[in-house]
């Protein structure tokens, strides 16, 4: 059911716990499929130095958690922007189909921690990321809810 990757990074999540100086925290989910995500982000000269989640939820939620923070930790913000649920379900090696919104998250996490930043900055961030919106199981029907 799970790939290699996924069990990995649920049984050895990378990068978990807080970031006291994090100058970018987001939190995403929804109560009603019990998957919560909160990211935080260090970033430095436009570079994500440190990248920290704590997630409450599945297998697959810790799993996207963990490689995400792995995908965007010591790049370019620019970069950490264009990140995609399919990029991460893709780093994992594949997500049962049921299991897709929590790549969903993973990706809304991020940038949600990104959108905290530029708001810190003092920058709209809507230019940037567009208007985030909450992950609404009903609407996309993949948690079962």
């Amino acid at each position: 059911m799970y790939t290699e990757q996924v069990m990995d990074h649920f049984m050895h999540p990378r990068n978990m716990g807080e970031l006291p100086d994090a100058n970018g925290v987001g939190e995403v989910g929804n109560a009603k499929c019990g998957d919560i995500m909160k990211m935080y982000l260090k970033i430095e000269d436009g570079v994500i130095t440190d990248c920290k989640f704590k997630t409450y939820g599945c297998a697959s939620a810790i799993a996207t958690s963990s490689i995400a923070t792995e995908m965007v930790k010591g790049h370019k913000v620019e970069e950490a922007v264009a990140l995609s649920n399919k990029a991460v379900v893709e780093a994992l090696g594949g997500l049962p189909a049921h299991k897709i919104h929590c790549s969903v998250l993973a990706e809304q996490a991020i940038k949600a921690a990104l959108a905290d930043y530029y708001t810190r900055q003092g920058i709209d961030y809507r230019p940037i990321l567009g208007d985030l919106e909450d992950h609404d199981c009903e609407h996309c029907g993949t948690c079962g809810v």
